[in-house]
């Protein structure tokens, strides 16, 4: 019997008067419905005598990754308690919210009304864990950088343990797009793009940084760049699709291989399998609060908390500091770069609130070019977040105002982008691509989660022709034409008039059309630790301080003024790997 029978039999029985109090108490199964970060989140909820029994998620869109705390740990702490009237899961409030409100929706359906809820009722079984712990190397923080570091050292011989402040790990690595910049890599020869090399993708992102970054810096993470993702591909088993790749701004070849989704999940998942083949314990919701040195001065330890209390991991080669930057952190941001102000959302990770760089610092580690922040152009102006599926601009689709113009190139440099759009009328513009562009890009239908709810908040529209387009972004119709119009005369490499598009403009004179709003997000901390080519952290005159690596966003040397799209991924797998293999040897 299904869910939606159960409920009409006992009610026929009672209008029939052939059901007993018993009966009519036994367990009911109803549907609920609420509404997710990517979509509907569909329940069924058993009651009996009005209490939760279970909890069936029957339909969800939400990261997987994310998702995991939500549909494991709230699910049971809602049935624990018999109340939605909990805390959310952090970094995954909206998909808490989904399944809080699917259940409500289900009590309702039932007639029940749920309790205040009774949080002394939560009973969380947690291993018991030694307040002092010994390892080979710890690494903190469980994002792209960290697990590379972990994976690494394990594999090296260590024994190793890596720590998460957050309830689920991925951080940054996890919410990106996650291309990953690798010049010479497998599938530029299927693009007739025969002509790249390590040299050429340091030159871009030095220059893309004007000048700021170490260059010795750059030269080991684009040399090792197509080493480190046939490692992703190869043994943590990432797969990257076959015959495509970006072309971010600021490069001049294109190199950035695309993951299977075109998100980090791909990569995270992996990693957290990877890790749970080797026996790598990762502690989520332990988060450090001190790095621990010797009377030497070598770093030999982290003190940490989880739930209140006080726990010491000891690691007899060092530690890896991959915890990320501090663009989740508005008060942090605006205080290094008072620009960046209350104008600004941020596509960040909720932990991504850079407390790791003041213990580094503490410990004598020199923080440098914390001023350089980057936004990125093209985000959700209700939420802030990457609007993936306009990564379609890569090949072609274009940023206009609210005066239907073009007004930069589409594939100049992030703060470029940003700097412009803020400029515009209303501080946003519009992204406009057709079928001609979207078959290259395939964004809709790789990102139809994203699709269905910019759809439903009022931002992306569908259309086949531009008058639709106009009446829906209120762009004046007849100026739209002429911009198209124009455009379609300049299609092709090195045609582009105007803006000098570098990769050439597309024929737009066909719909399907797509078109979704944008504004700028704090995107990137390129700030942080200084580091030199080794992953060592180091001291305002240049030394080492012994046993402390760091990789990734924590760190301060690579990017200069400006990360270039798709160099985050590189630079947090290569100095990741370096880092967990210096620390693991360390240890011997």
């Amino acid at each position: 019997m299904n869910y939606k029978s159960t409920i009409l039999a006992a009610a026929t029985a009672l209008v029939f008067g052939t059901v007993s109090f018993q009966a009519f108490a036994a367990p009911v199964t109803t549907e609920g419905t609420g509404v997710g970060k990517h979509g509907d989140v569909t329940v069924a909820v058993t009651f009996d005598n009005g209490k939760i029994q279970d909890i069936k998620v029957l339909k969800e869109k939400e990261n997987p990754v994310l998702a995991q705390k939500v549909y494991k740990d709230l699910r049971s702490d809602i049935i624990a308690s018999n109340s939605t009237d909990l805390d959310d899961i952090s970094g995954a409030t909206f998909s808490s919210k989904g399944l809080k409100q699917a259940v409500e929706d289900a009590a309702k359906n039932a007639g029940i009304k749920l309790s205040k809820g009774d949080k002394k009722a939560i009973k969380k079984v947690e291993k018991a864990l030694p307040k002092v712990n010994n390892y080979d190397v710890v690494v903190v923080g469980a994002g792209g950088a960290g697990f590379s570091a972990a994976i690494t050292a394990k594999n090296a011989g260590a024994n190793v343990v890596l720590l998460e402040k957050m309830p689920a790990v991925g951080g940054n690595s996890l919410i990106s797009g996650a291309e990953m910049n690798v010049a010479k890599n497998w599938v530029q020869p299927k693009l007739g793009i025969n002509d790249d090399s390590p040299e050429l993708h340091a030159q871009d992102t030095f220059k893309g940084g004007d000048q700021k970054g170490d260059m010795k810096v750059i030269n080991v993470m684009t040399h090792n760049a197509l080493d480190a993702a046939k490692w992703c591909k190869d043994y943590i088993g990432v797969n990257f699709e076959p015959d495509n790749l970006f072309f971010f701004g600021g490069h001049s070849r294109k190199r950035a291989l695309i993951p299977e989704g075109h998100t980090g999940t791909e990569f995270i998942s992996k990693f957290m399998h990877k890790a749970e083949e080797l026996g790598i314990p990762v502690i989520t919701n332990m988060k450090m609060v001190d790095l621990i040195k010797n009377a030497e001065g070598r770093v030999v330890g982290v003190k940490a908390e989880m739930n209140g209390q006080e726990y010491t991991f000891n690691a007899k080669g060092g530690v890896v500091l991959a915890t990320g930057g501090f663009g989740a952190n508005a008060q942090m941001v605006k205080k290094y770069n008072p620009k960046i102000d209350e104008r600004f959302k941020t596509t960040d990770a909720p932990g991504s609130t850079g407390e790791a760089l003041y213990m580094a610092e503490k410990a004598g580690a020199q923080l440098v070019n914390m001023g350089y922040i980057q936004t990125y152009p093209i985000c959700d102006p209700i939420s802030g977040v990457i609007e993936l599926i306009a990564d379609a601009r890569f090949d072609g689709a274009l940023m206009l105002n609210q005066d239907a113009k073009r007004f930069v190139e589409e594939l100049d440099r992030r703060d470029v982008l940003s700097h412009a759009i803020l400029k515009q009328p209303g501080g946003y513009c519009w992204v406009l691509w057709n079928d001609n562009i979207g078959k290259i890009s395939n964004t809709v239908k790789t990102h139809t989660n994203e699709y269905e709810a910019f759809t439903k908040q009022g931002i992306m529209k569908t259309c086949e022709d531009l008058k639709c387009i106009a009446d829906f972004t209120k762009m004046p119709y007849d100026q739209l034409v002429k911009t198209i119009d124009r455009v379609n005369t300049m299609t092709g490499k090195g045609n582009d008039k105007d803006f000098n598009h570098r990769s050439g403009l597309m024929d737009m004179s066909q719909g399907k059309y797509y078109v979704i709003k944008a504004v700028p997000s704090t995107h990137h901390t390129m700030g942080g630790i200084r580091i030199n080519e080794k992953a060592q952290a180091l001291t305002a005159d240049g030394k080492v301080i012994p046993g402390l690596w760091a990789a990734g966003e924590v760190t301060g040397v690579t990017h200069g003024t400006n990360r270039l799209g798709g160099n985050a991924y590189t630079d947090i797998i290569v100095f990741g790997r370096i880092a967990g293999q210096a620390a693991a040897q360390a240890a011997k």
